[in-house]
């Protein structure tokens, strides 16, 4: 670190900070990072963790990545990580309780400083030693969970669908049966047409039975070629496109027919404009606030529940 300090002109205890992601200014941060560069130096983290008793490793415990939330959050997540010095473990459990508590284990076996997770299982276990931060589900008061404001955004969307000049309205919806915070978007819907006097159902399914219940549940509610419903709200953007090529087959189009609103706004954050509407997820804020609550030393005035923001995205196919 001397041959560093001497190059970019700072001080030995300059480069030190740089290096463990203490606070210095960015200009020398800058100098310090370009020196390094320069002098072909990189830091010894088995060292580095010896002499601070981290590992700077973190374990992410998600379902899959083939959805593409799950997706763009592992990446975003991994770039929040990386701008910390940390390095990221991704463990796929596949919807399996007893591999995310198999996940969980290793981890803490492996000494990583801290796991984030989206579990299923409702009787995880988690030591105490290791600071685990839960997404979109709560599993303990001692545990934070992150989540998006799902009761607003199901609000929101129930609005933008009367707002588009729909009179009946649908949730849709496809899950774990296990509780999460992601069952909020149904409570504030039903809650905004509850309120506004809305003539609305709800269809909730688990993923064990399937998508096609949805299309047997479309097609008896098909009378003369025209749907029941006028505004659909899916508790996905994959379940709305899945619906709307459903309708599609059933002789019923979006948006002439029904106005479809979703729930994520991954295309958006993909660089694609999102063939529905959809309630967006602030993912990146979401990365970066898991991030720094598990990274923050001290956590006891951390909330067991940090909700953040939604806003509406317009499709391709809508009418507004």
């Amino acid at each position: 670190m001397k041959d560093v300090a001497r190059e970019a002109g700072v001080a030995l205890g300059t480069v030190s900070k740089v290096f463990n992601n203490g606070s210095v200014g960015e200009e020398y941060r800058q100098r310090v990072l370009e020196a390094a560069k320069t002098l072909g130096y990189q830091v010894n983290n088995y060292a580095r963790g010896l002499k601070t008793n981290r590992t700077y490793a973190v374990a992410v415990v998600l379902p899959n990545i083939i959805n593409p939330f799950f997706a763009v959050l592992a990446q975003n997540l991994c770039q929040a990580l990386t701008r910390r010095g940390y390095r990221m473990f991704l463990s796929i459990t596949d919807f399996d309780p007893e591999a995310e508590q198999r996940y969980i284990h290793m981890a803490q076996q492996n000494q990583v400083d801290g796991i984030i997770g989206l579990t299923y299982n409702p009787n995880l276990q988690v030591a105490d030693k290791v600071p685990f931060v839960s997404f979109d589900r709560y599993v303990s008061s001692d545990i934070p969970c992150v989540a998006s404001d799902n009761f607003g955004g199901g609000q929101l969307a129930a609005k933008k669908l009367v707002e588009l000049g729909c009179k009946r309205l649908l949730f849709l919806r496809i899950g774990s049966p296990v509780a999460g915070e992601s069952d909020k978007r149904r409570d504030g819907f039903e809650a905004f047409c509850r309120g506004a006097g809305v003539d609305h159902d709800t269809l909730y399914l688990c993923d064990s039975d399937g998508y096609e219940p949805f299309r047997s549940f479309l097609q008896a509610h098909i009378h003369e070629g025209q749907l029941d419903y006028d505004g659909i709200f899916c508790c996905t953007d994959v379940l709305t496109l899945e619906i709307q090529k459903m309708l599609s087959e059933l002789g019923v189009h979006a948006p002439q027919d029904v106005q479809l609103i979703g729930f994520d706004g991954t295309a958006a954050h993909m660089g694609r404009t999102p063939e529905c509407s959809t309630i967006v997820q602030p993912i990146p804020l979401l990365a970066e606030t898991c991030v720094d609550i598990l990274l923050k030393e001290d956590k006891s005035d951390v909330p067991s529940l940090i909700c953040l923001p939604v806003s509406y995205a317009p499709g391709g196919t809508t009418r507004d």
